[in-house]
């Protein structure tokens, strides 16, 4: 039998943003979860491996499809969609390459950031030091 005063009380564990204690174990900050990397694995895979017949068939959502006969019945063809064409691109590229965050660039203090083009190709110039 464990001694209890090894075992934390509840008053004495972490509690979650709502006040209830949080549960022991589970997974720690920062550790990718398995499951998500296992489905992205498969989704690149999937990507990399039919990467023709993906091109092939965004093509034919954003030229669209005529009408045909197969087997004696009809099937209906489809309008070109080149922007829905590019959403399904977008929504499976999602899972092959995470989202990037934003992130905010800011100058000196946190002031306006400020730029300099040098287009002629020479060194610039060291601006004068102002009298103190």
């Amino acid at each position: 039998m464990s001694d209890p005063s090894t075992v934390p009380s509840s008053a004495a564990r972490k509690l979650t943003k709502h006040g209830r204690p949080a549960p022991p174990g589970g997974s720690r900050k920062g550790i990718p979860n398995k499951a998500t990397a296992t489905f992205r694995e498969t989704v690149s895979k999937l990507l990399e491996d039919n990467a023709e017949n993906f091109a092939i068939w965004l093509a034919q959502v954003a030229e669209g499809t005529k009408s045909r006969t197969v087997g004696g019945k009809r099937i209906p063809g489809r309008p070109p969609d080149p922007s829905g064409a590019l959403a399904r691109a977008a929504a499976l590229a999602e899972f092959a390459a995470p989202k990037l965050s934003r992130a905010e660039v800011t100058g000196e203090g946190g002031g306006p950031l400020t730029v300099v083009i040098n287009r002629s190709g020479r060194k610039p110039q060291e601006p004068p030091d102002e009298p103190a």
